[in-house]
């Protein structure tokens, strides 16, 4: 049967099983799943079973259906890609603004690095490409936690927690809150020391990514100061809506 978009039904209805579980934290109950998705429960059985047999969900003791192992090594390639899309608009920062450039992408409830370009400079900010980091400490986190509702924000940090890296970090949901609530008004994020005393970092979601995405820029708070900002946020906000663009084009 072919679906309204002129695509394949079916393999539609497997992406949204599959974004269901994603949304749902990683893995959701079949009742949880067909509320989601509206389709029937046999269609549903049916699909699962498909995903399950091939290693991209898997039914856990308790029932609920959960992310297959298979996913990673897809989702390890299309991070690739995506730093390797990537890699222009964050050579574009540094050469800009002097300072690390970063990129990084929602994963279950954390973040990852998919991208990084370098300071030139000898005192620099430097994580590693592939480093998971918390969201309610880093400006890119903050940034990707801008994106989702509060009660989304709630049920995630339901599930971590809120550890505190430094005095700095938020150790309240409430705290948490009122900053999203800054950060949606003002369009950016900022890591103010708490991921890691002595840093400072600027970050942005990136406007029109299929997967939620954030990038920043982050330097010793010796040079990313207020007037660092007032020159920077507007190159951060256009190299964001740019590769919103470069994502968009796919």
């Amino acid at each position: 049967m072919v679906a309204r978009s002129g695509g394949v039904q079916s393999v539609e209805r497997v992406f949204d099983l599959m974004e269901a579980i994603a949304d749902a934290g990683g893995e959701i109950s079949l009742s949880d799943l067909a509320a989601a998705s509206n389709l029937p429960l046999p269609t549903i059985h049916r699909l699962l079973r498909t995903l399950v047999s091939l290693g991209y969900a898997r039914q856990l003791p308790s029932r609920r259906y959960a992310l297959g192992p298979r996913l990673i090594r897809l989702g390890e390639r299309a991070g690739k890609q995506l730093g390797t899309l990537a890699g222009p608009v964050l050579e574009h920062l540094v050469s800009e603004l002097g300072e690390t450039s970063n990129l990084a992408m929602l994963d279950g409830d954390g973040a990852v690095y998919v991208a990084q370009r370098p300071s030139q400079h000898a005192m620099r900010m430097f994580t590693e490409v592939g480093r998971r980091v918390n969201l309610h400490n880093t400006g890119v986190g903050k940034a990707l936690l801008s994106t989702m509702t509060d009660d989304e924000v709630t049920r995630l940090i339901e599930r971590t927690g809120i550890p505190t890296l430094t005095p700095k970090s938020h150790s309240s949901l409430l705290d948490l809150l009122a900053d999203l609530a800054t950060i949606r008004e003002q369009g950016y994020a900022i890591d103010d020391e708490e991921q890691e005393l002595g840093v400072r970092c600027y970050a942005l979601p990136v406007p029109g990514a299929v997967a939620p995405v954030a990038i920043s820029v982050s330097g010793p708070l010796a040079r990313v100061d207020l007037r660092f900002a007032a020159r920077a946020l507007p190159i951060l906000r256009a190299s964001a809506d740019r590769l919103g663009r470069e994502l968009a084009r796919g």
